[in-house]
């Protein structure tokens, strides 16, 4: 799919400013887009959106389909007659820097008991009816992630593979049973799912009433502690006695790692996928279309060949590719959805089979300019070298900042490299000269993290890779976005070409 030319930033809703310890749908998250409005931006990237498990990662959550109750705005919650003032009053204040995830959800997650309490004792029609809606709309993945989450709750939020057998395998009797048992449980569930969701689109339309397009993030792989992989386990490559993944994914050693990484999700059973005729990533994508605009799809790598290791290893060295239908998956996906707004994340072990996959179908591939500058005029990740078909990056969630990049991890010749391709400029304000590089280029979309915009250094990092704790956790407060930021954003967005009101050739003439 053929992209305009445009830019935007980089954000999970986490990072938003806000009184209760981590971003949310509410007032924030509109101000943020009137700052995108502001300074003519067209997009607003985030990360996926799931209910997030162990390390609280979004690319390891619960479900595939649900939303991450801990963004429910609690006040849109009071304003429906569901809370109370005194019951959104704190005893001491959140930190105004960093999630602190656990003391956040019990805060949040015991606000969201009594509003549900109340909802199912006396709600509004109108709302009610919104609620009955929804539910009868998403029956297709929400029965199992409620229940899922429900039978989460009673083995003291052990993974499913070691819940009793019956429970594990959905045993008809068993699952009847816990169905009566955890009622409440259920519903608890399912009003979160209706609330986040809920908040969620109306937020989605302020933005695309104002022009700008919401770009989301798919992981190709899902957590094996998910209701998608406890709902479908044939679609996994799992052992059938120990329920847990006979395959893991991961990717091979390479120049960052000479183990590999070995992330243990269950590979896909592409075969029994494909025989079902990609039934649950047709519902995955439609789910998601409905969520964001856009997709990126992470480690798109997987679905011409993904790396496969067996159970019981330790690294990923001694693992195997195993080829996927990457062509007859997008070519049923398109039969079926149409035209594809994807992203592909093409990073890392990239070779001809991958490129041919991303080129058949026009998705843009993205380059990353912290990865410019450490060799020479080939280097793929230089500005000249890109076309147009990708989406350009100054970083990603998973790299450092600029500024952090530029003080603690750059090697003095890539230091060299970019003085010699930009010219002078200062260390204070070398985000911007990377800033400008990317809206400069004749990639199709830009997009520049917040953090990177802010000129912040490591400890605004979002994610470190193979870290496991600490991510996550960046938030900023409302003032760090400043008037002269906003003015230099706006005016390098309208000089290099991607401003969402740009003026015809006549008008500028």
């Amino acid at each position: 799919m053929a992209f305009p030319r445009t830019s935007g930033i980089l954000l999970h809703p986490t990072s938003l400013p806000g009184r209760y310890g981590i971003g949310d749908l509410g007032a924030q998250a509109y101000r943020f887009v009137d700052f995108l409005i502001e300074t003519q931006q067209t997009l607003w990237q985030i990360l996926p959106l799931g209910p997030t498990g162990h390390g609280n990662s979004p690319y390891m959550c619960y479900s595939a389909l649900a939303g991450n109750p801990l963004l429910i705005n609690l006040e849109n919650l009071q304003s429906q007659g569901l809370l109370t003032a005194e019951e959104l009053t704190l005893t001491a204040p959140f930190s105004a820097v960093a999630v602190d995830y656990d003391a956040v959800g019990t805060f949040k997650l015991g606000a969201l008991r009594k509003a549900a309490a109340r909802f199912k004792k006396a709600a509004d029609p109108s709302i009610e009816a919104e609620y009955k809606q929804f539910i009868k709309e998403s029956s297709d993945w929400l029965e199992d992630y409620a229940l899922f989450m429900a039978i989460k709750q009673i083995n003291d939020n052990k993974p499913w593979s070691q819940w009793d057998a019956d429970l594990a395998h959905r045993q008809t009797e068993a699952m009847n049973r816990v169905r009566l048992e955890l009622s409440d449980e259920i519903l608890f569930h399912e009003f979160m799912q209706f609330q986040f969701w809920r908040q969620w689109l109306e937020l989605k339309n302020y933005a695309n009433d104002n022009g700008i397009q919401i770009v989301g993030d798919m992981p190709i792989y899902v957590a094996h502690d998910s209701a998608d992989v406890w709902a479908r386990p044939e679609n996994f490559s799992l052992d059938q006695e120990t329920l847990e993944p006979a395959l893991m994914a991961g990717v091979p050693p390479d120049f960052f790692s000479v183990t590999g990484q070995l992330w243990g999700n269950p590979t896909y059973n592409w075969e029994a996928i494909e025989a079902n005729g990609f039934d649950w990533w047709l519902q995955r994508l439609r789910a998601l279309l409905r969520q964001v605009d856009l997709i990126r799809i992470d480690h798109f790598r997987g679905f011409e060949a993904f790396w496969a290791v067996e159970a019981g290893q330790e690294t990923a060295i001694n693992g195997r590719w195993i080829e996927a239908p990457g062509e007859a998956f997008f070519e049923k996906v398109s039969a079926e959805l149409g035209e594809l707004p994807f992203l592909a994340e093409d990073l890392g072990l990239i070779d001809e089979k991958v490129e041919a996959l991303r080129d058949k179908f026009d998705f843009p591939g993205m380059k990353i300019l912290l990865f410019a500058f450490g060799g020479g005029p080939n280097n793929p990740y230089l500005p000249f070298n890109v076309s147009s078909n990708f989406a350009i990056y100054t970083g990603t969630h998973d790299n450092n900042t600029t500024v952090g990049w530029f003080d603690h991890q750059a090697t003095e010749l890539e230091k060299y490299n970019l003085a010699t391709y930009v010219g002078p400029f200062s260390a204070e304000n070398v985000h911007w000269t990377v800033i400008r590089l990317a809206l400069g280029s004749v990639a199709n979309q830009a997009v520049v993290p917040l953090q990177d915009l802010m000129g912040l250094g490591s400890d605004a990092r979002m994610n470190t890779p193979g870290v496991g704790e600490g991510n996550w956790e960046w938030r900023y407060s409302e003032a760090m976005i400043t008037s002269q930021m906003k003015r230099g954003l706006k005016q390098l967005t309208e000089v290099y070409g991607r401003a969402r009101d740009r003026p015809d050739e006549e008008t500028a003439s």
